[in-house]
C-alpha cells in the first residue's frame, strides 16, 4: 500500500457518504412532530443567552466597583507611611512624600485604560469613575497636606520675596509658653500649699 493511497483512496473500507443523491424525500421535507415548534427553541436559546449576558453585565459591574475601591486601601497605606516618616525634612520623607502625589496623577491620567475591561452597554461605569477620580484626588490631597507640613510648600510672602523675613512659628512659642505657664502654676500652687501648712 503506497502512502496516502489508504486515507484518501476511493475504496476505503469505513467511509460514509453524506451527499444525498437518491430521489427520497430529505429530512427537511419531514414535517416537524406534534407539540413541537421550533420558534419556542429559539426563544429559549434567545433567553439563555439573555442570561448569560445579564449575569456578564452584573459581574462587569461588580468588578468595576472593586477598581473604583482599590485606591482606599492604597489611601491607607500611604498615610501610614507619611505618617511613620515624621514631619522633618530627609530623604525618606520627600520619597514617601512624591510618591503619595506621583500615584494618583498617574492613576488619574489612566482612568479610561483601568476601566476599559468593563465597559458594556448595560454597565453604567459613571459612579465607579467619579468614586476612583475622588479617592485619587483625595491621595493628591494627602500629599499636599504632607507637603505643607513639611514645609515645602510656598504659603508664605517671605517664600517668593527674599527681603522678607521668614515665617515664625508659632507651635512652638505657643508650646514654650503653655509649659512656662504651667510652671508658674505649680509655683503658686507650692506658695499657696505652704500657706496653708
Amino acid at each position: 500500500m503506497e502512502k496516502g493511497k489508504g486515507v484518501m483512496g476511493a475504496g476505503r473500507r469505513w467511509a460514509v457518504d453524506f451527499s444525498d443523491n437518491s430521489t427520497a424525500p430529505s429530512l427537511r421535507d419531514i414535517p416537524d412532530p406534534p407539540g413541537f415548534a421550533r420558534a419556542s427553541v429559539d426563544q429559549d436559546d434567545s433567553a439563555v443567552s439573555r442570561q448569560k449576558k445579564d449575569a456578564e453585565a452584573n459581574w462587569k459591574a461588580q468588578k468595576a466597583w472593586e477598581v473604583a475601591q482599590a485606591p482606599f486601601k492604597n489611601l491607607l497605606m500611604m498615610g501610614f507611611m507619611m505618617w511613620m516618616a515624621g514631619s522633618t525634612v530627609h530623604l525618606f520623607s520627600i520619597g514617601i512624600t512624591f510618591s503619595a502625589l506621583w500615584q494618583p496623577i498617574s492613576a488619574l491620567q489612566g482612568v479610561g485604560k483601568v476601566f476599559e475591561p468593563y465597559k458594556d452597554n448595560k454597565v453604567d461605569l459613571l459612579g465607579p469613575k467619579l468614586l476612583f477620580i475622588a479617592l485619587n484626588l483625595g491621595g493628591l490631597a494627602l500629599g499636599v497636606w504632607k507637603l505643607n507640613t513639611l514645609g515645602l510648600l510656598p504659603t508664605h510672602a517671605s517664600d517668593w520675596v527674599s527681603s522678607l523675613s521668614p515665617a515664625q512659628v508659632y507651635a512652638f512659642f505657643l508650646f514654650a509658653s503653655c509649659k512656662l505657664n504651667f510652671q508658674i502654676l505649680f509655683q503658686e500652687l507650692g506658695k499657696i500649699q505652704q500657706l496653708n501648712f
